[in-house]
């Protein structure tokens, strides 16, 4: 069971850390500025955020299995049309499309495994699963520069179709049917149109500001109109009897905070992810291999957090652990943007990748521990959304900023100084982070793991 759904968390975790060392590569195919591919990371996490708690409550309902495997099968079909992409348009509506599969595989991973595991076993269980998810991590930075120079790009996206087979076979074999009966009778079809909406509504208009104008009419449409949807989403879900969105999380401080802190963990580690991309590749003029080859230390640094957070979370409170973990991030990423040999660049890229793994990953390990066992996946996806969705309007954000402070969209992938001064800010946001969390920590007392937050 365990090992059905990590490796499902392992290949989607792999292609979508891929992306990052392929895009200037893509861009060079496609003759367009790498700058303006930033939709292939940020409409694919659209796409995912919009659609996790679509998918988890879908698994509550339907059965996990059934949607794990439903959406193992639509992410292989998706990665065979991106690998046959002809232009821009059409691989950045594949990475849509392979962004709402991938929402059907994330937060039902997790949500198997604390299903079956609802005692002390449980925090190790989740350990297992994320040291696999941290095992994608570190390889799609590698594989993706590894094929991109060697192979081609549209390997990475073929590579998906086999992995995906397997994963959905281990899945029939090992995993029982695992729907909830007390979950409910029905998905709540407003309450999907309405949230989709409201969130694709904003992303687009966050997207879009810097070529209309963060005070433009159509920007300011997008916004308002987006959080308009979002308000009618939660009023509809008041009235819900059976609601996407079970309200009722979002009154537990433990949880908010958690799900809150994780968030601000997974736009760093965002940030970081594509800009030193840009930097190491374009500001560096280093191969997309060796470039990889480097990536394997942010990536390896939290992936081992990762692992390691589960069983750490049974000796020292999870919001203590997140805090200490941003802190660390905080401070080793401004190291990072001072620092311009390349060993120890590489040295202090593993610390800044385990600060962002302890918090990330003990973002779901802290949170389902406090969640009813009927509502299981559709929490794990309300965090997931939080944490993917914030990621992506960092992302679409700091591409704006960017092309802002070089002058042009062809000039800002290798303006070296620009890129860190983006990541000093990223560095700043983490450290204030930890320090609001320890704050919270105090003032909550017991965590959401302790019994500070909602039982079934």
């Amino acid at each position: 069971m365990i090992v059905a759904a990590a490796l499902s968390m392992l290949l989607v975790q792999m292609d979508w850390f891929a992306l990052n060392l392929m895009l200037p590569v893509i861009a060079r195919d496609f003759h367009t500025p790498t700058t303006d591919l930033q939709w292939l990371v940020s409409g694919y996490m659209l796409a995912l955020g919009a659609f996790m708690i679509t998918g988890g409550r879908a698994a509550d309902l339907f059965g996990r299995r059934r949607v794990l495997v439903a959406g193992l099968a639509g992410f292989a079909a998706v990665s065979a049309v991106c690998a046959a992409a002809q232009n821009t348009a059409w691989l950045t509506t594949g990475r849509v499309l392979q962004g709402c599969a991938a929402a059907l595989v994330l937060p039902v991973c997790v949500a198997v495994v604390t299903a079956h595991f609802r005692d002390a076993r449980q925090g190790r269980a989740l350990a297992t699963v994320f040291a696999f998810s941290a095992i994608g991590t570190a390889l799609g930075p590698f594989v993706g520069g590894a094929f991109a120079e060697h192979v081609s790009w549209r390997a990475v996206f073929l590579l998906n179709v086999p992995l995906c087979a397997v994963a959905a076979v281990l899945l029939l074999r090992c995993v029982p049917r695992t729907r909830h009966e007390e979950a409910g009778g029905g998905l709540d079809v407003p309450g999907v149109l309405t949230l989709a909406g409201g969130l694709t509504t904003i992303m687009i208009g966050v997207d879009q500001a810097a070529h209309w104008g963060w005070a433009s009419a159509a920007t300011l449409a997008c916004l308002t109109g987006g959080a308009g949807l979002l308000a009618v989403f939660v009023r509809l879900e008041r009235r819900a009897a059976e609601p996407l969105l079970d309200l009722s999380l979002l009154r537990s401080r433990p949880f908010v905070a958690l799900t809150l802190a994780g968030s601000l963990s997974n736009i760093v580690y965002c940030l970081v992810a594509v800009l030193s991309a840009l930097y190491l590749q374009q500001a560096r003029g280093l191969s997309p291999f060796d470039s990889g080859l480097i990536f394997l230390a942010l990536s390896g640094g939290a992936g081992a957090a990762s692992y390691w957070s589960g069983r750490l979370a049974q000796r020292v409170r999870p919001d203590a652990l997140m805090a200490a973990g941003m802190l660390l991030c905080g401070v080793s990423l401004f190291a990072l943007t001072w620092t311009t040999r390349l060993v120890p660049y590489t040295a202090v890229f593993a610390v800044v990748g385990a600060g962002v793994g302890l918090g990330w990953a003990l973002t779901s390990v802290a949170t389902q521990s406090c969640v009813p066992a009927n509502r299981l996946a559709a929490a794990s996806g309300l965090v997931f959304t939080s944490l993917v969705l914030l990621g992506a309007v960092a992302v679409a954000v700091a591409a704006t900023v960017l092309e802002a402070i070089s002058g042009s969209a062809g000039a800002a992938a290798s303006d070296g100084a620009a890129i860190e001064a983006i990541l000093r800010v990223g560095a700043l946001l983490s450290v204030l982070g930890a320090a609001a969390l320890a704050v919270v920590v105090r003032r909550t007392g017991r965590g959401c793991a302790d019994g500070g937050g909602i039982r079934a």
